[in-house]
């Protein structure tokens, strides 16, 4: 059995207990197979923010896959690089194929011009990696932004959405791409939005497609866990908690996915 850890939204530079609590979620994710960060692991998108990831997550060696989201984009754009500049590409680990795609565009250099970005070359790039996925093994998607529209959280989401902003909408094309992943991936893995949500696309058929938004790991002070046997998820999900107490209003959610119906 495989084992893959998602983490998201890390914020390092944002408050001075971040980085202890990265380490926690370190300790307790070093035992995963595979560990998958969704993006924002940087606060300001700094230099100085990237090296405290990396050297707390340093233990974790060739385990850790990353990828960009819109606060990395900020500051020094280490998002930018996260991907070596590709907007889609492949990585392999023991059990399982991840589809990562940026999601980010220019505009994420502004703190609160956080919405993503996808386009249909995109679109294609990912069908064209996922026609090449080995049957035998889990396959996962992964990206920042949320492809679905999900209920604003906080005060600042409340505004933007009276103001009818884009900064806490879906991805334009969130609903195409999981008509594109439908029937060829098993997981869609994201984050960008702090409070944990999950969905299931036929749950009776033969490849149910299941998508995980993480949430904040250190916000949470939790992640979740999956388990697969070749491209089989054994269990549901489990989620690892390392740090008592979560920020008031956000929830670890412990039920079933809800079902999501593409039109």
């Amino acid at each position: 059995m495989t084992t893959l850890a998602h983490l998201s939204d890390l914020h390092l530079g944002h408050a001075p207990g971040v980085e202890r609590r990265l380490g926690l979620v370190v300790d307790a994710a070093r035992s995963a197979d595979v560990v998958l960060v969704t993006g924002d692991l940087t606060e300001g998108g700094r230099d100085d923010e990237l090296a405290v990831f990396r050297a707390c997550c340093a233990p974790l060696g060739d385990r850790l896959v990353v990828l960009p989201g819109n606060h990395d984009r900020c500051g020094d754009d280490v998002g930018s690089r996260l991907m070596d500049g590709a907007r889609v590409d492949v990585v392999r680990r023991p059990g399982c194929t991840i589809v990562r795609i940026d999601s980010t565009a220019p505009h994420n250099k502004v703190f609160w011009l956080s919405h993503g970005r996808l386009c249909e070359r995109v679109l294609a790039q990912v069908e064209a990696a996922l026609s090449q996925a080995p049957s035998d093994e889990l396959v996962v998607v992964a990206l920042h932004h949320h492809l679905v529209p999900l209920p604003a959280e906080g005060f600042w989401e409340h505004v933007s959405e009276l103001l009818f902003l884009p900064n806490h909408t879906e991805l334009g094309l969130g609903r195409e791409l999981l008509k594109v992943v439908r029937g060829r991936a098993d997981l869609v893995l994201h984050g960008h939005r702090h409070v944990p949500r999950q969905f299931v696309i036929d749950a009776e058929g033969a490849r149910p497609l299941r998508v995980y938004n993480a949430g904040s790991t250190t916000g949470l002070g939790a992640f979740r866990t999956f388990h697969f046997d070749g491209p089989k998820l054994m269990q549901a999900p489990q989620w690892t908690h390392v740090v008592p107490g979560p920020r008031p209003g956000w929830h670890v959610q412990h039920v079933a996915p809800l079902a999501l119906t593409l039109a």
